[in-house]
């Protein structure tokens, strides 16, 4: 048997009763079987007393194993809740697999509480933004295990006391990052930045840290300006809203499509060096291309995004998927409710699905999981994992 998947999203206010009514939902998609991993993203309300959120949960469904964090919004059910009171319960039975729920810190010695990452098969992470540095745990997670799908979301939300809250089984954290280790269960990875590459491929000529001094053999910030005047009326109104650059990550391609490219904004430039600062490390020899976010083409790219993970499932139907959406898109960047959540409905079918409003993404690019912005993340999972 395979895995089976169930959600469920209350918005009342209760946070025991609430969660209880989330739970059962969620169960009653298992058509009987126990559930391995429930996954509980609390929001409003719910953050006074987290821990009554989890005590419903684990007396309605009784989860092998739990994690969940607090969040600005949840979705589920396809519909988005946003800067409001809700509870969302993901629940899976995972067939022949197995999952293993932890918390882990950070300090100067470096990273505790950690699994093995040896034979997993995906990871989902919930880190606190505060106290857990992502950023430098997801390049030595990716040297240990370069195969392992990563994938996750910075907690958004935090308790009426102005701590964090991740939730690890029955406990409620104040910090660190929690997270599941998944054994023998299939976690396709969908990733969309949202942004539409503009003008031609370049190649920096010269590099270092941030900072690119020459594309394609001219002063960076020269050539910027040059590209520039040669987009159109369109595109020019797109990097209005902001210019990004691409930079591609694995370069063992003939062609790059824009899921290749890993999005980053421009930090600023140096007049005189003629130099630009962008958000990411970047090397001589390496392939980049203007980039610029609007509603538009972030709905393109997810939909493309969700329709090569139907490709990838070769004909398989999806389980269910888990969610981590950017809390800046939503209505502020669609100017309508429920954007990302229906979009994966119409994409992959109306499979149970939950999520939240993060802040800050993970997920793979080129092979490698980083830490993204204005992104949405997506776990699928395919029934016959």
């Amino acid at each position: 048997m395979g895995v089976r998947i169930g959600c469920g999203l209350s918005t009342a206010a209760g946070g025991r009763s609430a969660a209880i009514a989330a739970a059962q939902s969620a169960v009653a998609g298992l058509g009987g079987r126990s559930v391995d991993l429930a996954v509980v993203f609390a929001s409003g309300s719910h953050l006074a007393a987290p821990e009554a959120t989890l005590e419903g949960v684990h007396e309605a469904i009784d989860p092998g194993a739990l994690i969940g964090c607090g969040a600005a919004g949840v979705l589920a059910e396809e519909r988005e809740i946003e800067d409001a009171t809700a509870v969302a319960v993901w629940a899976a039975t995972l067939g022949g697999g197995s999952v293993e729920a932890f918390h882990a810190s950070s300090s100067d010695a470096g990273f505790a509480g950690i699994p093995p990452l040896a034979g997993a098969s995906g990871l989902i992470l919930l880190p606190d933004p505060y106290s857990f540095p992502t950023d430098a745990l997801l390049p030595r997670l990716h040297a240990q295990a370069p195969g392992v799908p990563v994938l996750g979301g910075l907690s958004s939300g935090r308790t009426f006391d102005e701590t964090g809250a991740l939730f690890v089984n029955e406990t409620v954290y104040e910090s660190g990052m929690v997270g599941a280790r998944l054994e023998g269960v299939e976690m396709l990875p969908c990733v969309s930045q949202g942004a539409a590459p503009l003008g031609p491929e370049l190649t920096i000529t010269r590099g270092e840290g941030h900072v690119i001094h020459e594309l394609a053999g001219q002063p960076a910030l020269a050539k910027l300006r040059e590209i520039f005047l040669e987009l159109d009326e369109r595109e020019r109104g797109l990097v209005d809203g902001g210019l990004l650059l691409g930079m591609v990550i694995d370069a063992g391609k003939p062609d790059y499509v824009q899921g290749d490219f890993l999005v980053r904004g421009l930090l600023g430039g140096d007049p005189e060096e003629g130099s630009i600062a962008v958000g990411a490390d970047v090397r001589t020899g390496q392939i980049v291309r203007l980039h610029a976010r609007d509603a538009p083409s972030a709905d393109r790219d997810l939909r493309e995004a969700l329709a090569l993970r139907r490709t990838a499932m070769g004909g398989r139907e999806p389980a269910g998927a888990l969610m981590f959406t950017c809390n800046g898109r939503g209505k502020g960047m669609f100017g309508i409710p429920d954007h990302d959540a229906e979009t994966v409905a119409s994409e992959l079918g109306p499979v149970p699905t939950a999520g939240f409003f993060a802040a800050g993404e993970i997920g793979p690019v080129g092979g490698q999981s980083f830490l993204h912005g204005f992104t949405a993340t997506i776990a699928v999972f395919p029934a016959g994992g």
